[in-house]
């Protein structure tokens, strides 16, 4: 295994505890009735989703054995109630899970036989890489928790409120060229769907400075956008029909504004915060109304990591390699929420565009698809089953948390998943 990061075991260790804290964060607060939760297909129950943490932490560090063979779990029955490749989503209401309690036991349980472990043979480098397979997994799963929280009408984490910047307008042109797209094998921990970086041609390209804004969306909805059939594809028709959708999710009216449901408060949109809980569809309907285009997985990280007139260079961030701050990027959940498209401009990339990392995952053209060469990781499941049938998206959101992302980081939804916390930047024709 050539891409595991050898770490120290408390460097490990201390990621898995930051990432349990925002775990318990996310859920202390729910009542009895809030831990399972209702029956949708776009959501987990938080108590079967906080169990399947302390199995994937099991699996991964404490049980793997000889020739793929697994131990015995320290729960009865573990496989069978949180194994995300055999319990189908819909089942995991009827399960018959452990209660909080016992749910929160086990995951101690597991986390104390890893301490233990680390404390025997710490310096193990397939040990590493699961640690930190399962520091970033749980890290993944506090977003999906929150996008729970928001989905469910919850109310929202806690996070500081930022003054307004306004709004940030106009193309950039990018030069374009030959450069790598994909991770660079240094060592670093990396997923599969990043490997290995390959040359690409970019041919010259102008994108937009910030995300499309909740301002400009609302000119599309107000002009009749979601209505009219000349601005969709057949399958975002067949979406929008089928949705009965007039707008982005969680917008309605109220005389001549439009207001929003954020977590359990209902408020104004605000204008100059970057459209988000829209879809592909929608992306690719408010580009084709505004004559506009999404960009490609290869012009996004072209835009992202290169410098110009700097061939070969290419940052770990849009503003270099050093680690975001709130100055640089909207993470970690310290706003509670976006903030608007002109804040950040610490962390604008060399060609001046603004915010790639934070605030809202992007979408962009292309399906989701292996890196020439591609091999699978341990975990099967988390890249290759998808392949095809995804669209990219790219950049985090507010509710990243930033030793999860970087400029080649690929995250991917169908196309009509509109419950991500998920906006659009768009190119010129």
């Amino acid at each position: 295994m050539t891409d595991i990061e050898l770490r120290t075991g408390s460097a490990s260790r201390a990621a898995l505890d930051a990432a349990r804290s925002r775990t318990l964060a996310l859920v202390n607060s729910l009542s009895p009735d809030q831990w399972l939760g209702p029956r949708l297909a776009i959501v987990n129950p938080p108590l079967w989703e906080v169990g399947h943490l302390g199995w994937f932490e099991e699996r991964w560090c404490l049980r793997r054995g000889v020739a793929g063979t697994l131990a015995p779990s320290l729960l009865r029955n573990a496989d069978a109630l949180y194994d995300s490749a055999l319990v189908s989503h819909r089942e995991r209401w009827d399960l018959p899970l452990p209660d909080v309690a016992g749910t929160l036991r086990y995951l101690a349980d597991v986390r104390s036989a890893v301490a233990a472990l680390l404390a025997q043979d710490g310096g193990d480098p397939a040990l590493q890489y699961f640690l930190q397979l399962c520091a970033l997994h749980e890290e993944m799963h506090c977003e999906a928790l929150t996008y729970t929280r928001q989905t469910l009408g919850y109310p929202e984490p806690p996070g500081k409120r930022y003054a307004a910047a306004g709004s940030c307008t106009g193309d950039v042109a990018i030069a374009g060229g030959r450069f790598s797209l994909g991770a660079v094998d240094d060592g670093t921990f990396v997923f599969d769907n990043e490997k290995w970086a390959h040359g690409v041609e970019v041919r010259p390209f102008r994108m937009a400075r910030t995300p499309v804004s909740n301002a400009q969306f609302a000119e599309f909805v107000d002009a009749g956008g979601y209505r009219d059939r000349r601005w969709w594809s057949r399958d975002g028709w067949a979406w929008r029909s089928g949705e009965g959708a007039l707008a982005p999710l969680y917008w309605h009216r109220d005389g001549g504004s439009w207001l929003r449901r954020r977590f359990d408060v209902v408020e104004p949109v605000p204008r100059d915060q970057p459209a988000m809980h829209v879809n592909w569809h929608e992306a690719a309907a408010w580009c084709r109304w505004a004559g506009r285009r999404l960009p490609s997985e290869a012009e996004w990280e072209f835009a992202a990591a290169t410098v110009p007139d700097q061939p070969g260079i290419k940052r770990r961030y849009p503003w270099g390699d050093a680690a975001p701050t709130t100055a640089t990027a909207n993470l970690h959940g310290t706003a509670g929420g976006c903030v608007d498209v002109g804040a950040c401009a610490a962390g604008d990339s060399a060609w001046g565009i603004r915010q790639m990392i934070g605030n809202v995952w992007e979408w962009t053209a292309d399906w989701f698809q292996p890196y020439p060469g591609f091999v699978r990781d341990p975990y099967a499941e988390y890249s290759e089953p998808w392949f095809g049938s995804h669209k990219v998206l790219r950049g985090g959101c507010h509710a990243t948390r930033a030793g999860l992302i970087r400029n080649t980081w690929r995250n991917f939804y169908t196309p009509d998943r509109r419950d991500v916390f998920a906006g659009f930047r768009t190119c010129a024709l």
